[in-house]
């Protein structure tokens, strides 16, 4: 007698086992095509160089900037501005404003912590705090000297802050370091204020450091740290695979090779020199550090190498139209640009929260 061979229907599609979480679906949102996002990036600095060099309180026509430059004549006056003020003003926006991007980019994936900045491991803390002592107590007067003093202090609370979230089990992890800076910032801060409000000589040179901005200054400040800025940028590029490997976790980072000791020792090391350099040479500026990066991520992705390249780029562009908006907005006077930073981050870092998730760490 034949068996009956009645199709048995086909049931709902089973789930997850009880207990474990259904998988993330893969993130499908279009990204910018990454090397048109670097090429656009690279024109964007370009035109902001161009326009930090050519507008201020005194407009000098492109042609006049071009010829300033070359040493071929011109209006003297124009050649003595150019040359003398918007140069070096120029340079020390460039290797702040990729310090800062850097910096920031590299904080992020370090902690993996989207709210982190330049400022978490108390590298500006540090900075000031070393400032006040320089005026108040040493009473040191030359800028070169202040800037060394600035960049000394920075050094010394990063390695003290690396120091301490490393005591005790697990070593340094992020949030210990985290922690750490925060604690030290505090203490930090509160000597400072209480420094400034018992000396008003200090008060007065610490007023204008802190303002953030990079007027005032001179070749003999880029010369004095350009190696900080050469060094911290080399040093925090090479860290963009490990990072990378790093992002799916400790365990992960150290089965796909990545060394977790060593890189979490050379990215702070990175974060310090570049951002205690900036910090001495245009005081503490905020936001860009932070908005850049996740500026960067919305375009590209969390791949690292793309990140930290970009925000090498977009950065600085960011920082020198904000000095360029500056000089504009209250003319013949000028804006701080650690102003115009914030102004210009905050709405920037607002929509992007707003309009998406913002990209994994």
């Amino acid at each position: 007698m034949p068996t009956s061979t009645t199709p048995r229907s086909a049931g709902p599609a089973p789930g997850p086992a009880p207990g474990r979480p259904a998988s993330r679906p893969p993130d499908r949102r279009r990204r910018v095509h990454r090397p048109t996002a670097l090429a656009v990036a690279l024109a964007l600095l370009l035109v902001a160089v161009l326009a930090s060099l050519a507008v201020g309180s005194r407009e000098i026509p492109l042609g006049s900037v071009l010829d300033a430059l070359r040493g071929s004549g011109g209006d003297p006056q124009d050649v003595l501005v150019v040359r003398e003020l918007r140069v070096p003003r120029t340079l020390v926006g460039l290797a702040v404003g990729t310090a800062l991007g850097l910096s920031g980019a590299l904080m992020q994936a370090l902690t993996r912590n989207p709210l982190a900045d330049p400022g978490l491991l108390g590298v500006n803390a540090g900075a000031a705090a070393a400032m006040v002592t320089a005026v108040g107590v040493l009473g040191l007067t030359s800028r070169l000297q202040l800037v060394w003093a600035a960049v000394a202090g920075a050094a010394v609370v990063s390695v003290l802050v690396y120091l301490l979230g490393a005591t005790g089990r697990g070593g340094a992890t992020p949030v210990r370091l985290a922690l750490a800076g925060t604690a030290i910032s505090a203490a930090l801060h509160a000597y400072v204020s209480g420094t400034v409000l018992l000396d008003t000589r200090t008060f007065d040179r610490f007023r204008f450091w802190q303002v953030g901005t990079l007027a005032g200054q001179d070749l003999s400040v880029v010369g004095q740290l350009l190696p900080f800025f050469v060094v911290g940028t080399a040093l925090g590029l090479s860290q963009a695979r490990p990072l990378n490997a790093l992002a799916l976790g400790a365990d992960s980072g150290r089965a796909l090779g990545a060394h977790v000791g060593r890189t979490r020792v050379l990215t702070a090391l990175a974060v310090t020199l570049l951002c205690g350099a900036a910090t001495a040479a245009a005081g503490p500026i905020a936001f860009v550090g932070l908005a850049v990066p996740h500026l960067v991520r919305a375009l590209t992705g969390p791949d690292q190498r793309w990140v930290l390249s970009l925000s090498c780029v977009a950065a600085p562009a960011l920082l020198l139209l904000g000095d360029v908006l500056g000089r504009v907005v209250v003319r013949p006077g000028e804006l701080e640009v650690s102003i115009v930073a914030a102004v210009l981050g905050a709405p920037v870092l607002i929509a992007l929260v707003r309009r998406r998730r913002l990209a994994q760490l």
